[in-house]
């Protein structure tokens, strides 16, 4: 299972690079901290470039649209950004959060 999550993350950081060398801005988010249940572990990361695609995950779909509209902001301006979701937080509800925990996710401008 480790070596899985080592290649998923190499995967992404490839996907990083090669949006880079192509002219794209991109950033990072990545799970930093979770409590309860919650759908990715700390770690997983998502990858995010200036037109909106994607690889990876953070969250198994429930979370990813307000991470993805995060990090194109970050890209926009730079500003690192800590998101957090839980079952309380309302607009964790409006995306999809549903699981009975919590997440936060660090997003930050990689190139």
């Amino acid at each position: 299972m480790a070596d899985a999550a080592v290649g998923e993350a190499g995967a992404i950081l490839e996907r990083a690079a090669a949006w880079a060398e192509a002219g794209k801005g991109v950033a990072l988010a990545t799970v930093v901290k979770t409590w309860g249940s919650s759908p990715r572990a700390i770690g997983s990361q998502l990858v995010v470039n200036d037109t909106g695609a994607f690889e990876g995950s953070v969250s198994g779909g429930c979370i990813e649209g307000a991470v993805v509209m995060e990090a194109r902001r970050t890209i926009e301006d730079g500003e690192p950004r800590l998101l957090n979701f839980g079952v309380s937080d309302e607009e964790a509800w409006d995306v999809g959060l549903a699981c009975g925990g919590s997440i936060e996710v660090f997003v930050e401008k990689l190139i």
